[in-house]
């Protein structure tokens, strides 16, 4: 699943930056290692805005009883957005693999190819994938990866008889886009 899972994101990538733009963060909820689905961030602004954004990406899981997580993010995307120094490399797509008794950091740098450039300004580019460094147990978040990690695991509160359910249509009337599987969606 996790070598799938990858795929996806460099797929992923490799598209959103071929069309001048880099993906926002995105998690990937488990349940028994089934997939609930794929939640991309909403629209953020820099700062504050950015930091709880991220870290509200936890909700699905959360309200799924996920025992699993999987974020993807782009190392230099998620520290300027969130007004942080640049930890690791950059370009880099980092996932991580989580569970309530720890996680493991996996990073994927690139470097960028610029294919075109619009009349606008937008700047169309292919990722050239480096060798992955060894994955990291433990390694360090950032901290609204880790807010988001962390509250994954945390049961949901919420005294409506479908919490999942509420919870999906909450967020994505705030903007998060949601992408349930089968077996998930309702």
């Amino acid at each position: 699943m996790w070598n799938g899972l990858v795929g996806v994101a460099k797929e992923t990538y490799t598209a959103s930056l071929g069309e001048g733009v880099v993906p926002r963060p995105l998690m990937m909820p488990m349940v028994r290692g089934e997939l609930v689905g794929l939640i991309w961030v909403r629209p953020l602004k820099v700062g504050q805005d950015a930091l709880a954004g991220i870290a509200e990406l936890a909700n699905i899981a959360a309200a799924a009883g996920a025992d699993e997580v999987v974020l993807a993010w782009e190392t230099h995307d998620v520290a300027t957005a969130c007004e942080l120094p640049i930890v690791g490399p950059a370009p880099c797509l980092n996932m991580v693999l989580a569970t309530r008794d720890g996680h493991v950091l996996h990073q994927f740098p690139y470097t960028e190819q610029l294919l075109s450039r619009s009349p606008e300004g937008w700047a169309s580019a292919a990722p050239d994938w480096w060798p992955a460094p060894a994955p990291q147990p433990g390694g360090e978040l950032v901290p609204p990866i880790q807010a988001a990690v962390n509250f994954s695991f945390t049961p949901v509160e919420l005294n409506h008889p479908d919490p999942f359910g509420v919870t999906v249509v909450l967020m994505e009337e705030d903007g998060y886009r949601i992408s349930l599987t089968e077996a998930f969606a309702r």
